[in-house]
């Protein structure tokens, strides 16, 4: 309730002509807000038609990890194999075990469509599974050594093999780039999720447009003009948020677990369920961080923010910048923080300079209408002798009338002047005969009838004091 009514002042403040009660402000959020949930779910519907391609492209950095890591193990290898045909090998190796030797040979031999390697693979494959049973890598070199009937080719193949240590698993990469769904309803439900979050990144433009309308509205036609080019800038740093997430930042998180899983013997079998959420998740909160200079320059727009500030807090603020990653972030790991927070302090950085650029142009914009003025009061028949003539009757003023204003200028009376009728509250008007014999005089409860002038003067230093009736008119 208490951040509504800022939103609601603010809106007062920026259209201060159409000023509205509480509950008129609650209808226009109740209309904003229909608005943009009618938005979403447009964009919702056109993106759930579209579910298949949008889950190959949430699937893409999973499987660019896990190719990765698979040509990595299989890089140095004596004859060079492909990921297709290693895991081509890895099938026909499994399938052909029951069978005798040269019944496995002619299995290898029509699976190998051309490819005379392919049988050299699924052998290799064969034997390398074979020594991974063997928990001691001692062992595993010992009995490498000494297998028969297989050449130095092949025995050098499978220590390079061992070194690398590629998936051996026939189902490993569908495990963790297929992943698995273990309820009925969960690709269903995970296909609504996906497109809901495909349908914020399309109708951000509009989401942006609506929320806008209702902080700033009665806007004039030239600033519903520059409107459009804000929220062009709005949408076009939600994109390079969401963007970079996808491109550089998620490939790089997913490799890092995969990697340290691995090391550690963890078999990564990821569910697409927990995968989405991360996904999504990661990419929605880099899009919403880049849009930090959109709502800095818009305090800045309305006075809430300064360069001067923004300069002497700069310290505090990448400090806040650090604080806001390390809650938003959806993994524990300090890599990714600090990929969230140097963008955010470049962004800052680069509102600061905008904001330099914008101080510096309202202080020549005010110098110039400065200029302006004093150059049409100079322009103006005796607009310069006018000027000084008012200068020089307010010292003439202040001369002739010495108890009008004390020694500072301003409009109190100096030290010993004496306070007139109009100071203590009285006011001559046409018709008061001040000058004459008689008035009453009423200040501060007392009351004096006068019939002359008087005049007490003042007591000079170490005379008696006198304390007879001043209006006796015998004395």
């Amino acid at each position: 309730m208490y951040f509504l009514t800022k939103i609601f002042q603010f809106r007062d403040h920026s259209n201060p002509d159409a000023e509205k009660p509480f509950l008129e402000h609650l209808e226009d959020l109740r209309i904003c807000i229909t608005r943009m949930m009618i938005a979403l779910l447009i964009a919702t519907i056109a993106c759930f038609v579209f579910r298949n391609e949008l889950m190959d492209i949430i699937r893409k950095p999973v499987t660019e990890v896990w190719e990765k890591s698979q040509r990595e193990a299989l890089v140095d290898l004596k004859v060079p194999v492909t990921i297709d045909t290693w895991e081509r090998a890895k099938r026909a190796a499994r399938d052909a075990q029951p069978l005798a030797p040269e019944q496995r040979a002619l299995f290898f031999k029509v699976l190998s469509e051309g490819d005379g390697d392919f049988i050299f693979h699924a052998q290799s494959v064969h034997y390398f599974r074979a020594a991974l049973a063997i928990e001691d890598k001692k062992l595993r070199k010992v009995f490498i050594d000494e297998l028969p009937g297989i050449d130095d080719r092949m025995r050098g193949q499978i220590f390079t093999l061992l070194d690398g240590n590629p998936e051996a698993e026939v189902d490993a990469r569908g495990k963790l780039v297929l992943m698995q769904a273990l309820k009925p309803t969960e690709g269903f439900m995970l296909s609504i999720k996906l497109a809901f979050f495909a349908g914020i990144v399309i109708a951000f433009p509009f989401l942006l447009y609506f929320l806008l309308q209702f902080v700033l509205p009665g806007l004039h036609e030239k600033e519903q003009k520059a409107l459009f080019p804000a929220m062009a800038i709005g949408f076009g740093l939600f994109l390079s948020g969401v963007f970079f997430a996808y491109f550089v930042v998620l490939p790089r998180v997913l490799e890092f677990f995969h990697d340290y899983s691995a090391d550690m013997a963890i078999v990564n079998e990821w569910r697409i369920g927990y995968y989405i959420s991360f996904a999504t998740q990661f990419t929605l909160i880099f899009g919403l961080a880049f849009e930090l200079p959109v709502v800095v320059m818009t305090l800045v727009k309305i006075g809430i923010l300064r360069f001067d500030m923004m300069k002497r807090t700069r310290s505090y603020a990448i400090l806040a910048i650090f604080a806001i990653a390390a809650i938003i972030t959806p993994t524990p790991d300090a890599f990714t923080l600090i990929l969230l927070a140097l963008p955010m302090v470049i962004l800052y950085e680069i509102c600061i300079w905008l904001a330099w650029a914008i101080d510096r142009k309202e202080r020549k914009r005010e110098e110039e209408e400065e200029k302006e003025r004093m150059a049409r009061l100079l322009a103006a028949p005796g607009g310069a002798a006018a000027a000084r003539g008012r200068d020089d009757r307010d010292d003439e003023d202040d001369d002739e009338h010495p108890g009008a204003a004390g020694p500072a200028g301003d409009d109190s009376p100096p030290d010993g002047a004496m306070h007139g009728p109009k100071e203590l509250g009285y006011e001559h008007g046409d018709d008061d005969q001040h000058h004459g014999d008689d008035y009453d005089f009423d200040a501060d409860h007392a009351e004096f009838d006068t019939h002359e002038e008087f005049d007490p003067g003042l007591k000079e230093e170490g005379e008696e004091e006198d304390i007879s009736d001043p209006w006796d008119e015998d004395k």
